[in-house]
């Protein structure tokens, strides 16, 4: 199958996103499996030239710069020129959509992924009913969808994949600590609740790990001195995955407090490494889908309810793997896609 991804940005760009990271997963996936994939996004790579590959597939420039406000009608002649099956576009840009459709009047169908919650406005509307399909992360990002103008019908629900086969074969840290929280320390990540909830239990032996790093980190490292409780937290900053993953198998309880989220990727993780999962509920965030009705996920709806489920977590049995969320694994994650290709017309 020749797939088409379009992007403005790629993970090869600065500051890269969950949406691009999802988008390359999919890239190496699709690649893996011996299909041909060309990327079509903003130029990342040095020199005039205007395609360049790499690990597999085929970039593509249609633009200068990830905003170039020309790249929608560039990308028109290059996907005529490719021929694809199916094109599948990251729609932060609308007219990414329009052109797709423009260069596939009669022929391979196009399918809009939304990672994020679409702003409202005719644009993203538009794109989403010129779609034949717009696929979203979680519950969260479809009901956000849907409440600005999206056709409930041509919605389709695919979530994060986590890396099975390495979750099995990662050793557990032993230097992690009994609770673990991880993610971009900024002002969404709303780590303060935990400490909050961790110093209520300062008679007791425990420990935690904090992975991330971000503007927010000095001053939640502050916070931990204040109450108390810094001896306790070891702030080990950015982690590549493999220590992230001996990381959660080595902790009992992933603790899941971030204001936003439109798919908790490594509250996954720390699940199908035997993590016991504790989630505050928030509005913006879709964590709570991972462990509703889950027997080792506790929900909380305020902080005095998160001191509580941390106790209780700690009557629910360690693990070193959890095989029910390998129905997320890779292979799937691929699976979910290709079937969704091939529903549209693609062959």
């Amino acid at each position: 199958m020749r797939v088409a991804l379009v992007t403005a940005r790629t993970v090869h760009h600065a500051d890269p996103s969950a949406a691009a990271d999802r988008l390359d997963t999919l890239r190496a996936l699709l690649a893996g499996r011996g299909h041909d994939v060309t990327v079509f996004c903003g130029q990342w790579w040095e020199g005039e030239h205007d395609a360049f590959d790499h690990d597999g597939v085929t970039y593509r420039a249609v633009g200068l710069t990830p905003a170039d406000r020309w790249a929608p009608l560039r990308l028109v002649p290059a996907l005529r020129a490719f021929d694809p099956d199916v094109v599948h576009v990251a729609a932060s840009r609308p007219g990414f959509v329009f052109a797709a459709r423009a260069a596939t009047p009669l022929g391979a169908p196009v399918v809009t992924e939304y990672y994020d919650p679409p702003p409202a406005g005719a644009l993203h509307r538009w794109a989403a009913n010129a779609s034949d399909a717009v696929v979203v992360p979680s519950e969260f990002v479809a009901t956000a969808a849907q409440e600005v103008g999206f056709p409930s019908e041509s919605l389709r629900q695919f979530p994060n994949a986590v890396e099975m086969e390495r979750v099995r074969a990662v050793e557990a840290d032993p230097d992690a600590g009994d609770v673990v929280y991880s993610g971009t320390l900024d002002e969404e990540a709303n780590l303060e609740s935990l400490l909050l909830a961790l110093a209520e239990f300062r008679s007791y032996d425990w420990s935690a790990t904090v992975v991330g790093d971000g503007p927010e980190r000095a001053g939640y490292e502050r916070q931990a001195r204040d109450m108390g409780i810094a001896d306790r937290i070891d702030f080990v900053g950015e982690q590549d995955l493999e220590s992230r993953l001996a990381l959660f198998k080595g902790a009992h309880v992933y603790a899941q407090t971030a204001y936003r989220s439109s798919f908790p990727t490594d509250l996954l993780r720390a699940l199908a490494c035997g993590c016991v999962g504790v989630v505050e509920y928030h509005a913006n965030s879709a964590a709570h889908e991972l462990v509703a009705g889950c027997s080792r996920g506790f929900l909380a709806t305020s902080d005095e309810e998160l001191v509580d489920c941390l106790r209780d977590a700690t009557d629910v049995d360690h693990e070193d793997v959890d095989e029910r969320f390998a129905t997320y694994d890779e292979t799937a994650f691929l699976e979910r896609y290709l079937e969704l290709y091939r529903e549209l017309g693609a062959v």
